[in-house]
């Protein structure tokens, strides 16, 4: 399969070595030009490619940028890809780095607001999993405590083709409903960065609360943030299962 993707930082470059070691075609786009956009496309094993070109002859393309980085990409970007090309949006929003985006902080579901920032369908993807997590907790299908990712979006069948890379890339995949859905694995929700089997996922995803998101996701910044030193990913994961009583895994790392 042929995939562009602009963001090469954790998620974004994780991604992209992942699909690429799976023998998927894949180009990468960021912020940088010339040799040193190439430098990282050649650390990743991919092709390196200019804005425009990122988005053209591919099957997919994978949007892994800060939520308040969506409207900066060129209006016209996606204006000549056919509709059948599936955009996935990675972002999750957090007001302290994406600032104020009202619509957002009044209850619009984060992907369904980036889903009208470019003017196009999107499926939530690759956003309810820790950068390490990601990295290095894939496992091969079928194997016992796989861990799994929540995929979102209104195509059922482009949902299948993105399930099939989160296999290729060593999780689970279960499908959380449509796009408007996609809130139940946001920051601050017993879904997010909890390292959760399917079957796991599926119950933190039905146990989520729309309204009380958002508060948890500023007190986990919060927390996290006033101490002495960052902690361990271990120690991050079992903060975040903390938070919530019902979650499937809460204290049991």
């Amino acid at each position: 399969m042929k995939i562009g993707i602009i963001g090469t930082g954790a998620i974004g470059g994780t991604i992209a070595k992942k699909m690429a070691a799976a023998g998927h075609e894949v180009k990468v786009n960021n912020s940088d030009q010339g040799d040193k956009l190439k430098a990282r496309a050649e650390e990743l094993s991919v092709a390196a490619a200019s804005i425009k070109d990122v988005v053209k002859n591919v099957n997919v393309i994978i949007l892994s940028l800060p939520t308040i980085a969506i409207p900066t990409l060129p209006k016209d970007l996606l204006a000549d890809v056919p509709e059948n090309v599936i955009v996935v949006d990675t972002s999750n929003y957090y007001p302290f780095r994406d600032a104020d985006i009202e619509e957002i902080k009044n209850g619009k579901v984060e992907s369904v607001w980036v889903s009208e920032q470019l003017g196009r369908p999107v499926i939530k993807a690759f956003n309810n999993l820790l950068a390490e997590t990601l990295a290095s907790g894939g496992k091969e299908s079928g194997s016992e405590d796989r861990i799994a990712m929540a995929v979102a979006g209104n195509d059922k069948e482009a949902k299948k083709i993105i399930m099939g890379l989160i296999n290729d890339a060593g999780y689970d995949a279960v499908d959380s409903g449509k796009l408007s859905e996609s809130w139940r694995h946001q920051p601050g929700t017993p879904a997010y960065c909890t390292e959760l089997t399917a079957e796991e996922l599926k119950q933190a995803l039905s146990d989520g609360v729309k309204e009380e998101a958002p508060s948890l996701r500023d007190k986990a910044i919060a927390d996290l943030s006033s101490l002495p030193s960052y902690p361990s990913h271990p120690d991050v994961v079992e903060y975040n299962r903390g938070l919530f009583q019902k979650n499937p895994k809460s204290n049991k790392l």
